[in-house]
């Protein structure tokens, strides 16, 4: 196994806890795939965004990379790519009424902090 530098840092090298999808979140994810039979299910990411450092991406998958996990719940099918592992291990997916919005909330153990918008989160 490779020494735990930077340059030789692998998401293959570590077990993971997972992530969870509350009953809210697997029905809602199971909604939005029944509207395409193509789509598989949800994909959460994470990118580079806002104040704080990382935001959430979610996107329809219709064919999975070769590189994602996959997390079911009452045969919803929530996908990561294994680079995104280390920002979000743990999560859990929820979707929540705030007002009349509806959204996915994620309660992240490894987000440290969050930008005052609420749009981004930062990990130590």
């Amino acid at each position: 196994m490779p020494s735990a530098t930077t340059a030789s840092f692998s998401p293959d090298d570590f077990v993971w806890k997972g992530l969870t999808l509350t009953d809210s979140a697997a029905k809602q994810i199971t909604a939005l795939a029944a509207n395409d039979p193509q789509v598989k299910g949800l994909k959460l990411g994470v990118k580079t965004s806002g104040c704080a450092g990382f935001g959430y991406t979610m996107d329809m998958v219709k064919e999975p990379a070769d590189d994602d996990l996959v997390f079911t719940h009452q045969g919803a099918h929530l996908y990561v790519p294994l680079q995104a592992m280390p920002f979000i291990d743990g999560t859990q997916v929820d979707y929540v009424r705030e007002g009349l919005n509806q959204i996915f909330k994620f309660n992240n153990p490894k987000a440290q902090h969050a930008c005052g918008c609420g749009e981004s989160f930062g990990v130590e």
